[in-house]
Protein backbone atom coordinates (compact mmCIF):
# COMPACT_ATOMS: atom_id res chain seq x y z
CA UNK A 1 0.00 0.00 0.00
CA UNK A 2 2.76 2.41 1.00
CA UNK A 3 6.31 2.15 -0.32
CA UNK A 4 7.89 5.03 1.55
CA UNK A 5 6.66 6.77 4.70
CA UNK A 6 8.04 9.84 6.46
CA UNK A 7 7.62 9.59 10.24
CA UNK A 8 7.49 12.51 12.68
CA UNK A 9 10.12 11.08 15.03
CA UNK A 10 11.05 12.13 18.56
CA UNK A 11 12.63 8.99 19.96
CA UNK A 12 9.92 8.87 22.62
CA UNK A 13 7.76 5.89 23.45
CA UNK A 14 5.21 6.29 20.64
CA UNK A 15 7.55 6.91 17.73
CA UNK A 16 10.11 4.39 18.95
CA UNK A 17 7.70 1.54 18.37
CA UNK A 18 6.03 3.03 15.29
CA UNK A 19 9.08 2.37 13.09
CA UNK A 20 8.93 -1.43 13.52
CA UNK A 21 5.12 -1.34 13.49
CA UNK A 22 5.11 0.38 10.09
CA UNK A 23 7.59 -2.13 8.67
CA UNK A 24 5.70 -5.09 10.10
CA UNK A 25 2.31 -3.93 8.82
CA UNK A 26 3.14 -2.24 5.53
CA UNK A 27 6.59 -3.52 4.62
CA UNK A 28 7.49 0.04 3.70
CA UNK A 29 10.67 2.11 3.91
CA UNK A 30 10.56 4.47 6.89
CA UNK A 31 12.35 7.81 6.92
CA UNK A 32 12.46 9.43 10.36
CA UNK A 33 12.34 13.21 10.72
CA UNK A 34 13.09 14.94 14.02
CA UNK A 35 12.67 18.67 14.47
CA UNK A 36 15.23 20.33 16.72
CA UNK A 37 13.10 22.86 18.59
CA UNK A 38 15.54 23.24 21.45
CA UNK A 39 14.75 20.07 23.36
CA UNK A 40 18.44 19.47 24.03
CA UNK A 41 19.48 16.04 25.30
CA UNK A 42 16.43 14.35 23.79
CA UNK A 43 18.21 14.51 20.44
CA UNK A 44 21.31 12.70 21.69
CA UNK A 45 21.82 9.34 19.95
CA UNK A 46 18.60 9.82 17.99
CA UNK A 47 20.31 9.00 14.72
CA UNK A 48 21.68 5.69 15.99
CA UNK A 49 18.37 4.75 17.65
CA UNK A 50 16.24 5.41 14.57
CA UNK A 51 18.48 3.34 12.30
CA UNK A 52 18.70 0.47 14.81
CA UNK A 53 14.91 0.27 15.06
CA UNK A 54 14.49 0.06 11.29
CA UNK A 55 14.52 3.52 9.71
CA UNK A 56 16.39 3.75 6.40
CA UNK A 57 17.59 7.26 7.27
CA UNK A 58 16.88 10.12 9.65
CA UNK A 59 16.77 13.86 9.25
CA UNK A 60 17.45 15.97 12.34
CA UNK A 61 16.40 19.46 11.33
CA UNK A 62 17.34 22.61 13.26
CA UNK A 63 14.06 24.56 13.37
CA UNK A 64 14.84 26.74 16.39
CA UNK A 65 15.30 30.07 14.62
CA UNK A 66 12.16 29.66 12.52
CA UNK A 67 10.22 28.39 15.55
CA UNK A 68 11.09 31.50 17.55
CA UNK A 69 10.88 34.19 14.89
CA UNK A 70 7.86 32.90 12.96
CA UNK A 71 5.99 31.16 15.78
CA UNK A 72 6.80 32.16 19.35
CA UNK A 73 7.24 35.87 18.65
CA UNK A 74 3.97 36.01 16.70
CA UNK A 75 2.12 34.43 19.64
CA UNK A 76 3.87 36.74 22.09
CA UNK A 77 2.95 39.86 20.12
CA UNK A 78 -0.62 38.63 19.81
CA UNK A 79 -0.88 37.96 23.55
CA UNK A 80 -2.05 34.45 22.73
CA UNK A 81 -2.65 32.47 25.94
CA UNK A 82 -5.11 29.58 25.74
CA UNK A 83 -7.78 29.69 28.46
CA UNK A 84 -5.74 32.38 30.25
CA UNK A 85 -3.07 29.90 31.37
CA UNK A 86 -1.50 27.78 28.63
CA UNK A 87 1.32 29.50 26.70
CA UNK A 88 0.89 27.15 23.71
CA UNK A 89 4.33 25.53 23.86
CA UNK A 90 3.29 22.32 22.12
CA UNK A 91 0.57 23.89 19.97
CA UNK A 92 2.78 26.43 18.21
CA UNK A 93 5.57 23.90 17.59
CA UNK A 94 3.48 21.49 15.53
CA UNK A 95 3.02 23.58 12.37
CA UNK A 96 6.78 24.00 12.00
CA UNK A 97 7.44 20.28 12.38
CA UNK A 98 4.62 19.53 9.93
CA UNK A 99 6.01 21.99 7.39
CA UNK A 100 9.38 20.27 7.42
CA UNK A 101 7.75 16.82 7.24
CA UNK A 102 5.95 17.87 4.07
CA UNK A 103 9.12 19.32 2.54
CA UNK A 104 11.08 16.13 3.18
CA UNK A 105 8.22 13.90 2.01
CA UNK A 106 8.19 15.85 -1.26
CA UNK A 107 11.97 15.64 -1.55
CA UNK A 108 12.04 11.89 -0.86
CA UNK A 109 9.01 11.05 -2.99
CA UNK A 110 7.15 9.57 -0.01
CA UNK A 111 3.59 8.25 -0.24
CA UNK A 112 2.53 9.24 3.26
CA UNK A 113 3.38 10.98 6.51
CA UNK A 114 2.96 9.19 9.83
CA UNK A 115 2.64 10.67 13.31
CA UNK A 116 2.43 9.17 16.79
CA UNK A 117 -0.42 11.29 18.16
CA UNK A 118 -3.22 9.55 19.99
CA UNK A 119 -6.83 9.63 18.87
CA UNK A 120 -7.69 11.52 22.06
CA UNK A 121 -5.28 14.40 21.61
CA UNK A 122 -5.03 17.77 19.94
CA UNK A 123 -1.75 17.12 18.12
CA UNK A 124 -3.34 14.79 15.58
CA UNK A 125 -5.47 17.72 14.44
CA UNK A 126 -2.55 20.16 14.37
CA UNK A 127 -0.33 17.88 12.31
CA UNK A 128 -3.01 16.79 9.89
CA UNK A 129 -4.51 20.22 9.25
CA UNK A 130 -1.01 21.54 8.53
CA UNK A 131 -0.23 18.68 6.16
CA UNK A 132 -3.53 19.10 4.35
CA UNK A 133 -2.91 22.83 3.97
CA UNK A 134 0.61 22.35 2.59
CA UNK A 135 0.20 19.22 0.42
CA UNK A 136 -3.25 17.61 0.26
CA UNK A 137 -1.92 14.81 -1.97
CA UNK A 138 0.01 13.21 0.89
CA UNK A 139 -1.66 10.35 2.78
CA UNK A 140 -1.62 10.35 6.58
CA UNK A 141 -1.06 7.35 8.85
CA UNK A 142 -2.10 7.62 12.50
CA UNK A 143 -1.27 4.27 14.19
CA UNK A 144 -3.04 5.12 17.44
CA UNK A 145 -6.32 5.21 15.55
CA UNK A 146 -5.88 1.81 13.93
CA UNK A 147 -3.55 -0.47 15.88
CA UNK A 148 -4.43 -2.94 18.65
CA UNK A 149 -2.34 -1.22 21.33
CA UNK A 150 -4.61 0.35 23.93
CA UNK A 151 -2.32 1.98 26.51
CA UNK A 152 1.17 3.27 27.23
CA UNK A 153 1.83 0.14 29.31
CA UNK A 154 1.07 -2.00 26.25
CA UNK A 155 3.41 0.19 24.21
CA UNK A 156 6.17 -0.51 26.72
CA UNK A 157 5.48 -4.24 26.46
CA UNK A 158 5.61 -4.00 22.65
CA UNK A 159 8.98 -2.24 22.86
CA UNK A 160 10.41 -4.70 25.37
CA UNK A 161 9.40 -7.67 23.22
CA UNK A 162 11.42 -6.23 20.35
CA UNK A 163 14.37 -5.01 22.41
CA UNK A 164 13.63 -1.36 21.71
CA UNK A 165 14.93 1.00 24.43
CA UNK A 166 12.35 3.62 25.47
CA UNK A 167 12.78 6.66 27.76
CA UNK A 168 9.95 5.69 30.13
CA UNK A 169 8.95 2.84 32.42
CA UNK A 170 5.64 1.73 33.88
CA UNK A 171 6.62 3.44 37.13
CA UNK A 172 7.64 6.75 35.48
CA UNK A 173 5.16 6.94 32.67
CA UNK A 174 4.59 10.64 31.99
CA UNK A 175 3.81 11.76 28.48
CA UNK A 176 6.18 14.69 27.88
CA UNK A 177 6.84 17.22 25.19
CA UNK A 178 9.84 19.52 25.40
CA UNK A 179 11.11 22.38 23.32
CA UNK A 180 12.75 25.77 23.69
CA UNK A 181 9.53 27.34 24.98
CA UNK A 182 8.26 24.74 27.45
CA UNK A 183 8.13 21.24 28.91
CA UNK A 184 4.74 19.57 29.30
CA UNK A 185 3.82 16.67 31.57
CA UNK A 186 0.66 14.56 31.26
CA UNK A 187 -0.58 11.16 32.37
CA UNK A 188 0.38 8.90 35.27
CA UNK A 189 -0.54 10.40 38.68
CA UNK A 190 -1.44 13.72 37.02
CA UNK A 191 -4.60 12.17 35.60
CA UNK A 192 -6.21 12.80 39.00
CA UNK A 193 -6.53 16.61 39.39
CA UNK A 194 -6.43 16.20 43.17
CA UNK A 195 -2.83 15.00 43.05
CA UNK A 196 -0.24 17.69 43.57
CA UNK A 197 2.62 17.56 41.01
CA UNK A 198 5.73 15.94 42.44
CA UNK A 199 8.80 18.17 42.69
CA UNK A 200 10.88 15.36 41.21
CA UNK A 201 8.91 15.68 37.96
CA UNK A 202 10.19 19.14 37.03
CA UNK A 203 13.00 19.33 34.50
CA UNK A 204 13.69 23.04 33.98
CA UNK A 205 12.09 24.86 36.93
CA UNK A 206 13.31 24.69 40.52
CA UNK A 207 10.39 24.00 42.89
CA UNK A 208 9.52 27.47 44.30
CA UNK A 209 10.12 26.50 47.91
CA UNK A 210 13.67 25.44 46.95
CA UNK A 211 14.41 28.60 44.95
CA UNK A 212 16.82 31.29 46.27
CA UNK A 213 15.69 33.40 49.22
CA UNK A 214 16.76 36.59 47.43
CA UNK A 215 14.89 38.01 44.41
CA UNK A 216 16.50 38.27 41.00
CA UNK A 217 15.85 41.27 38.75
CA UNK A 218 16.03 41.13 34.96
CA UNK A 219 15.40 43.75 32.29
CA UNK A 220 13.97 42.98 28.87
CA UNK A 221 14.17 45.37 25.93
CA UNK A 222 11.43 45.18 23.30
CA UNK A 223 11.36 46.59 19.78
CA UNK A 224 7.93 46.61 18.14
CA UNK A 225 6.77 43.89 20.50
CA UNK A 226 9.77 41.60 20.04
CA UNK A 227 12.32 40.95 22.83
CA UNK A 228 15.76 42.01 21.60
CA UNK A 229 17.91 42.29 24.74
CA UNK A 230 18.20 40.70 28.18
CA UNK A 231 19.82 42.70 30.99
CA UNK A 232 21.03 45.20 28.41
CA UNK A 233 22.72 42.58 26.23
CA UNK A 234 21.49 42.37 22.65
CA UNK A 235 20.94 38.80 21.49
CA UNK A 236 18.99 36.71 19.01
CA UNK A 237 15.67 35.17 20.03
CA UNK A 238 16.93 31.62 20.55
CA UNK A 239 19.79 32.74 22.80
CA UNK A 240 17.56 35.11 24.75
CA UNK A 241 14.98 32.42 25.51
CA UNK A 242 17.65 29.90 26.54
CA UNK A 243 19.35 32.34 28.89
CA UNK A 244 16.07 33.55 30.39
CA UNK A 245 14.89 29.95 30.82
CA UNK A 246 17.87 29.35 33.08
CA UNK A 247 17.46 32.52 35.13
CA UNK A 248 13.69 32.24 35.57
CA UNK A 249 13.80 28.47 36.11
CA UNK A 250 16.33 28.82 38.92
CA UNK A 251 13.90 31.19 40.64
CA UNK A 252 10.98 28.77 40.44
CA UNK A 253 9.14 30.80 37.79
CA UNK A 254 7.02 29.22 35.08
CA UNK A 255 4.99 26.31 36.53
CA UNK A 256 1.37 26.13 35.43
CA UNK A 257 -1.01 23.36 36.47
CA UNK A 258 -3.92 23.36 34.03
CA UNK A 259 -7.14 21.46 33.44
CA UNK A 260 -7.74 22.52 29.84
CA UNK A 261 -10.47 21.93 27.29
CA UNK A 262 -9.11 19.83 24.46
CA UNK A 263 -10.33 20.43 20.95
CA UNK A 264 -11.68 16.87 20.78
CA UNK A 265 -14.14 17.57 23.58
CA UNK A 266 -12.66 16.25 26.81
CA UNK A 267 -10.89 18.03 29.62
CA UNK A 268 -7.30 17.03 30.31
CA UNK A 269 -4.84 17.88 33.04
CA UNK A 270 -1.32 18.98 32.21
CA UNK A 271 1.54 20.58 34.10
CA UNK A 272 3.69 22.97 32.07
CA UNK A 273 7.12 24.46 32.69
CA UNK A 274 7.49 27.71 30.76
CA UNK A 275 10.04 29.85 32.62
CA UNK A 276 11.18 32.31 29.93
CA UNK A 277 7.71 32.38 28.40
CA UNK A 278 6.08 33.38 31.68
CA UNK A 279 8.47 36.30 32.10
CA UNK A 280 8.21 37.48 28.50
CA UNK A 281 4.41 37.27 28.30
CA UNK A 282 4.07 39.21 31.57
CA UNK A 283 6.61 41.83 30.50
CA UNK A 284 5.13 42.29 27.03
CA UNK A 285 1.64 42.66 28.46
CA UNK A 286 2.87 45.32 30.88
CA UNK A 287 4.58 47.28 28.11
CA UNK A 288 1.32 47.30 26.15
CA UNK A 289 -0.43 48.87 29.15
CA UNK A 290 2.00 51.75 28.75
CA UNK A 291 2.02 52.08 24.96
CA UNK A 292 -1.43 51.18 23.60
CA UNK A 293 -4.50 53.39 23.78
CA UNK A 294 -7.57 52.07 25.58
CA UNK A 295 -9.67 51.14 22.54
CA UNK A 296 -6.84 49.43 20.67
CA UNK A 297 -5.84 47.46 23.73
CA UNK A 298 -9.39 46.29 24.41
CA UNK A 299 -9.96 45.14 20.83
CA UNK A 300 -6.58 43.40 20.83
CA UNK A 301 -7.46 41.56 24.05
CA UNK A 302 -10.56 40.16 22.38
CA UNK A 303 -8.60 39.04 19.33
CA UNK A 304 -5.86 37.55 21.54
CA UNK A 305 -8.35 34.89 22.66
CA UNK A 306 -9.23 34.18 19.03
CA UNK A 307 -5.54 33.91 18.13
CA UNK A 308 -4.90 31.50 21.01
CA UNK A 309 -7.84 29.31 19.96
CA UNK A 310 -6.61 29.35 16.37
CA UNK A 311 -3.14 28.16 17.39
CA UNK A 312 -4.49 25.58 19.83
CA UNK A 313 -6.85 24.17 17.19
CA UNK A 314 -4.12 23.75 14.57
CA UNK A 315 -5.32 26.46 12.19
CA UNK A 316 -1.89 27.99 11.63
CA UNK A 317 -1.74 27.83 7.84
CA UNK A 318 -4.91 29.85 7.33
CA UNK A 319 -5.85 33.22 5.90
CA UNK A 320 -7.44 34.30 9.19
CA UNK A 321 -4.13 33.83 11.01
CA UNK A 322 -2.39 35.98 8.41
CA UNK A 323 -5.09 38.64 8.76
CA UNK A 324 -4.77 38.65 12.56
CA UNK A 325 -0.98 38.92 12.24
CA UNK A 326 -1.45 42.05 10.13
CA UNK A 327 -3.65 43.62 12.82
CA UNK A 328 -1.25 42.60 15.60
CA UNK A 329 1.79 43.97 13.77
CA UNK A 330 0.00 47.28 13.35
CA UNK A 331 -0.60 47.49 17.11
CA UNK A 332 3.03 46.69 17.88
CA UNK A 333 4.60 49.67 16.09
CA UNK A 334 4.93 51.58 19.37
CA UNK A 335 5.42 48.62 21.74
CA UNK A 336 9.07 49.48 22.24
CA UNK A 337 10.74 49.96 25.60
CA UNK A 338 12.21 48.26 28.65
CA UNK A 339 10.52 46.23 31.37
CA UNK A 340 12.18 45.33 34.67
CA UNK A 341 10.96 42.06 36.19
CA UNK A 342 11.32 40.73 39.73
CA UNK A 343 11.63 36.93 40.04
CA UNK A 344 11.21 35.41 43.47
CA UNK A 345 10.23 31.90 44.54
CA UNK A 346 7.87 31.23 41.66
CA UNK A 347 6.52 34.78 41.47
CA UNK A 348 7.05 36.96 38.42
CA UNK A 349 6.13 40.60 38.99
CA UNK A 350 6.76 43.85 37.17
CA UNK A 351 9.20 46.21 38.88
CA UNK A 352 9.21 49.02 36.31
CA UNK A 353 8.47 49.98 32.69
CA UNK A 354 9.64 52.73 30.37
CA UNK A 355 9.13 53.54 26.71
CA UNK A 356 9.79 56.42 24.34
CA UNK A 357 6.21 55.85 23.13
CA UNK A 358 4.60 55.82 26.57
CA UNK A 359 1.07 57.23 26.62
CA UNK A 360 1.30 57.75 30.37
CA UNK A 361 1.60 61.41 31.37
CA UNK A 362 2.44 62.17 34.98
CA UNK A 363 1.40 65.77 34.33
CA UNK A 364 -2.17 64.67 33.56
CA UNK A 365 -2.38 61.78 36.05
CA UNK A 366 -0.90 63.51 39.10
CA UNK A 367 -2.90 63.93 42.32
CA UNK A 368 -0.98 67.15 42.84
CA UNK A 369 -1.64 70.54 41.31
CA UNK A 370 -1.49 70.70 37.52
CA UNK A 371 -2.13 73.23 34.75
CA UNK A 372 -3.24 70.89 31.95
CA UNK A 373 -6.49 69.37 33.16
CA UNK A 374 -9.67 71.28 33.96
CA UNK A 375 -11.57 69.16 36.45
CA UNK A 376 -14.77 71.09 35.73
CA UNK A 377 -14.84 69.48 32.26
CA UNK A 378 -15.72 66.16 33.89
CA UNK A 379 -19.17 67.44 34.87
CA UNK A 380 -20.33 67.93 31.28
CA UNK A 381 -18.78 64.64 30.23
CA UNK A 382 -20.61 62.74 32.95
CA UNK A 383 -23.89 64.47 32.17
CA UNK A 384 -23.72 63.37 28.53
CA UNK A 385 -22.28 59.93 29.28
CA UNK A 386 -25.10 59.23 31.74
CA UNK A 387 -27.91 60.96 29.86
CA UNK A 388 -29.59 57.74 28.69
CA UNK A 389 -29.58 56.40 32.26
CA UNK A 390 -31.10 59.61 33.54
CA UNK A 391 -33.83 59.64 30.88
CA UNK A 392 -34.74 56.01 31.56
CA UNK A 393 -34.92 56.64 35.30
CA UNK A 394 -37.13 59.72 34.80
CA UNK A 395 -39.53 57.80 32.56
CA UNK A 396 -39.65 54.88 34.99
CA UNK A 397 -40.66 57.25 37.79
CA UNK A 398 -43.40 58.59 35.55
CA UNK A 399 -44.62 55.12 34.58
CA UNK A 400 -44.63 53.90 38.17
CA UNK A 401 -47.05 56.68 39.12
Amino acid sequence: MYKKVVLAYSGGLDTSIIIPWLKENYGCEVIAVAGDLGQGEELDHLNEKAIKTGASKIYIEDLQKEFVEEGIWKCLKAGAVYENKYLLGTSIARPFIAKRLVEIAQKEGADAICHGCTGKGNDQVRFELSIKALDPSLKIIAPWRIWDIKSRDEEIDYANERGIPVPVSKEHNYSRDANLWHVSHEGSDLENPWNEPKNSMFLTVTPPEEAPDKPTYVTIDFEKGIPVALNGEKMDGVSLIKKLNKIAGENGVGIDDIVEDRLVGMKSRGVYETPAGTVLVTAHNELEYLCLDRRTRHIKQQLSHEYANLVYDGNWFTSIREALDAFVDSTQQTVTGTVRMKLYKGNCTVAGTKSPYSLYSEEFATFGEDEVYNQKDAEGFINLFGLSLKVKAMLKQKWDK
